[in-house]
């Protein structure tokens, strides 16, 4: 018995077939082999074509069964994870009306800012657990006033997971979850947001069916099983925003317990057990995986967009002659921890929203000529971009998260032994490493949707830890002093 997972990336579509009962990874690919396209008419936006998705998938589908050598009727169930935030717009023929805009398209903000002023912050902060910001809502309140002639057109909209769904099935449906990522949900009542929907003008009929984010969402069409490999009938069983399911991928469903990652931008995720939010809106609450109203499941959302891209920056403009992350790492280890007084604030990548909003850019404090060196840069860069996820997980743990355990796929900054060392120290937490990615989880989640998982437990159980990183109590005064010179350092650029 095997399970399919689908992970609609901006980048590319990654698929991974797993065994059942192993949790073994049978086969996986992804197209397309160099990055998809983006579209910028303008400045600040960024848009894809939804149906591009769907011919990569139909690629890397098509490579994993040809490696996999399977009987499709043995594949019982279809998980599917995205990229967060897409708008996806089809007519009553479930045609597309225009290109999604995506998750990094920033055309929406002032509809965002406008509506948080007018429903009013307290209102938008403790029914929405959040700004209605440069999210989904807000990318259909643009559309509306731009392009009227499409608005008027629309019969459904969608999350871009929700677009793979109808493509395999036929059939439109959302979840609490992608509604929540859309800044549609109001927690307070259960429901589509009143507040958001009279403020926008969209009419009710717009939403999809609601379906559960674990179960029998819909199943493979006669036409689609022809056209994949697969038999009529599967069931698409499980599917959610792309944070919420990397969170699920680290076996992260319960209060306290942290997901994380760090690639260009970098990403906490903590599981919130009581409906809250943080007045200044510096971090994102959704619904998790596992969120019902009787037994609350909240994913907190720190977000920091200006953390590996800059060790990504000093490799390729500052530290020219070392080949590798890993010769960079080895020098930058010669470096005492402090990096002897030398700071690097790390947020170059544009506004902050756990700066609240702030553009503060990236700097350098502390240097001195006669004693620093390239390794103290090195080394003060990555610990500029631990300190900076300790900023935001002190707004976390305010709200209530207790941060004992960091979970984390073994990629990125967490292959450097100064990063993951820096963190578990600085944070007081453990870090444990795991061999998965989010292709992998949207497959076992599956497994959980049909019921052939008993519960989370039985779904990883067979998840590969391949390292633990404990704090180094004895060093951890030290650290804490370099933080606290870097956050005054902070204070200065706010």
């Amino acid at each position: 018995m095997y399970l399919l997972g689908y992970d609609i990336g901006s980048s590319s579509v990654k698929v991974c077939l797993i065994e059942a009962s192993s949790g073994k990874i049978v086969a996986t690919d992804f197209s397309p082999k160099k990055e998809m396209k983006i579209v910028a008419l303008n400045p600040g936006w960024a848009e894809q074509n939804p149906y591009d998705w769907w011919t990569n998938l139909k690629l890397a589908h098509e490579a994993v069964m040809h490696q996999a050598q399977i009987n499709p009727e043995d594949i019982k169930g279809i998980g599917i994870t995205w990229q967060m935030h897409g708008l996806i717009l089809v007519d009553k023929d479930q045609n597309l009306l225009r290109s999604s805009i995506i998750w990094c398209d920033s055309r929406a903000v002032p509809y965002g800012e406008k509506a948080f002023q007018e429903i009013g912050p307290e209102k938008c902060l403790s029914h929405l657990l959040n700004s209605p910001g440069n999210f989904t809502a807000s990318k259909l309140a643009w559309v509306k006033e731009n392009e009227p002639e499409i608005f008027e057109k629309i019969d459904k909209i969608m999350l871009p997971g929700d677009y793979i769904a109808m493509k395999l099935s036929g059939e439109i449906g959302v979840t609490v979850e992608g509604l929540s990522e859309g800044i549609f949900w109001d927690f307070k009542n259960n429901c589509i947001s009143e507040d958001v929907c009279n403020h926008y003008g969209i009419p009710r009929s717009f939403f999809p069916e609601i379906v559960p984010t674990f179960g029998i969402q819909s199943t493979v069409s006669k036409v689609v099983a022809a056209e994949l490999g697969l038999k009529e009938g599967t069931p698409i069983s499980y599917r959610a925003g792309d944070q919420p399911n990397n969170a699920l991928s680290l076996n992260v469903f319960n209060p306290g317990e942290i997901a994380s990652t760090a690639g260009t931008s970098g990403v906490v995720y903590g599981v919130l057990d009581k409906i809250d939010y943080d007045k200044l809106s510096r971090v994102n609450t959704f619904a998790h995986v596992n969120h019902t109203p009787e037994d609350i499941r909240l994913g907190v959302l720190l977000c920091i967009n200006g953390t590996g891209i800059l060790n990504s920056w000093l490799k390729h403009n500052f530290a020219t002659s070392l080949s590798t992350y890993g010769d960079m790492n080895e020098l930058a280890s010669l470096s005492p921890i402090g990096s002897k007084g030398l700071s690097i604030v790390p947020f170059g990548n544009g506004a902050e929203r756990v700066l609240e909003n702030n553009e503060v850019n990236c700097s350098m404090h502390g240097i001195n000529f006669n004693i620093h060196s390239k390794g103290d840069i090195l080394r003060a860069a990555q610990e500029g971009i631990v300190f900076s996820y300790e900023y935001g997980m002190d707004i976390m743990r305010n709200m209530g998260i207790d941060i004992n355990v960091i979970r984390a796929g073994n990629a990125n900054m967490f292959l450097s032994s100064i990063f993951r060392q820096s963190l578990a120290t600085v944070s007081n937490a453990v870090i444990e490493l795991y061999d998965t990615d989010g292709a992998a989880g949207a497959a076992r989640a599956a497994g959980m949707g049909i019921g052939f998982y008993a519960n989370s437990e039985e779904a990883f159980a067979s998840l590969e830890k391949i390292a633990i990183i404990e704090p180094e109590h004895e060093k951890r005064d030290q650290y804490l002093e370099a933080y606290s010179s870097w956050n005054g350092y902070l204070k200065k650029v706010m």
